[in-house]
């Protein structure tokens, strides 16, 4: 029965092109593949060669992922869907410069890599700006713009995005509604 799903799959993914799909094989820059990581067939990554994955990654679909700087997302850690996750901002030096604009070799153009922490969770329309650190089990509310560096743990949304609360305070309750998960989430928590 697998073999027939994957099949029939294959097919659609052939006759409907347009139609999004989880990539699950997803490899790192040495060929191998990393386990658990699955990329939508309607995210566009620019420069992959600057992009390294944690296993059990999730990168959903339409999103965008510019990593000409150096983006990195650790282990367990998801990006839902309609996403920029940039590590260069042109903005500023173009209305400086106006038509003498030529690019990054400018004053006022940004450049700094993404750091995604484990555990971490990007809602849907969020924007990662260059020099953007986010520590582990951080929660982006959807529609955020974030910018700058991140304790582990934070919740933070907005526009600019600030620290609003904390996801250990989130999780307090349902870890008290179900303690048998409490060893796997110490497991990664304390550490």
């Amino acid at each position: 029965m697998k073999s027939n799903l994957s099949l029939i799959h294959r097919l659609l993914r052939r006759l409907l092109p347009l139609t999004p799909y989880m990539n699950h094989r997803i490899r790192d820059t040495k060929g191998s593949v990393v386990k658990g990581t699955r990329i939508s067939s309607h995210t566009f990554i620019d420069h992959p060669e600057h992009l390294t994955l944690g296993r059990m990654v999730y990168i959903g679909h339409f999103n965008v992922i510019e990593a000409s700087h150096g983006i990195e997302i650790e282990e367990g850690s998801q990006i839902t869907t309609h996403c920029v996750l940039t590590t260069h901002s042109s903005h500023r030096s173009m209305r400086i410069y106006g038509p003498s604009y030529a690019g990054s070799e400018m004053l006022g153009y940004v450049t700094g890599s993404i750091h995604v922490g484990k555990y971490s969770f990007i809602g849907p329309h969020s924007t990662l700006m260059p020099g953007t650190k986010l520590g582990k089990g951080t929660l982006v509310q959807a529609y955020s713009y974030v910018k700058g560096d991140f304790p582990d743990f934070a919740v933070i949304g907005g526009n600019p995005a600030k620290i609003i609360g904390d996801t250990r305070e989130l999780d307090e309750p349902f870890l008290l509604q179900h303690p048998e998960l409490k060893l796997h989430y110490e497991s990664w928590t304390s550490k």
